[in-house]
């Protein structure tokens, strides 16, 4: 079997090189179904993890959903702020962007009206970057479970 060296991807592991082809690493595992790469996008995004369980990496699932959701529950219990999208100012807009992250997590903030009160307590401040970075880690989380449905990575 003849591959260009354009499809090659070289990786290094301990003590040898391997080649795949980027066709054979995108391929899902024998018995799975296929999922396109923009559905485990999105689904990786709504549910934190979910793209990474739909390719069989539950390991990796498991942990990135309880770290999203423990650092977002803890946000919450620390009384952070969830940011609005109906807001002027930049940083509020980028902080609305970070809890978009969250996914249905944010869906159900706003439908239980979580974070919304206004606390004037200590770690209200703390609680809300908690609950942004949960967002944003979930952001490179749904990016991580895309790359690895493309081939990109392993």
């Amino acid at each position: 079997m003849k591959v260009s060296p354009a499809k090659l991807i070289y990786s290094l592991e301990m003590s040898n090189a391997k080649a795949t082809t980027k066709d054979s690493a995108a391929q899902p595992a024998a018995g799975s179904k296929p999922f396109s790469a923009g559905i485990i996008l999105v689904a990786g995004w709504m549910i934190p993890g979910l793209g990474h369980l739909m390719q069989g990496k539950w390991i990796r699932a498991v942990l990135l959903f309880v770290s999203v959701t423990c650092m977002f529950a803890l946000g919450l219990a620390m009384h952070g702020k969830i940011y609005s999208a109906n807001t002027g100012e930049l940083l509020e807009m980028l902080g609305f962007v970070g809890d978009l992250g969250n996914g249905i997590l944010y869906v159900l903030s706003a439908f239980f009206g979580w974070g919304q009160n206004v606390v004037q307590v200590v770690t209200a401040d703390y609680g809300t970057k908690f609950i942004v970075v949960a967002g944003l880690l979930n952001f490179v989380s749904a990016v991580d479970a895309h790359s690895l449905r493309l081939g990109r990575k392993s």
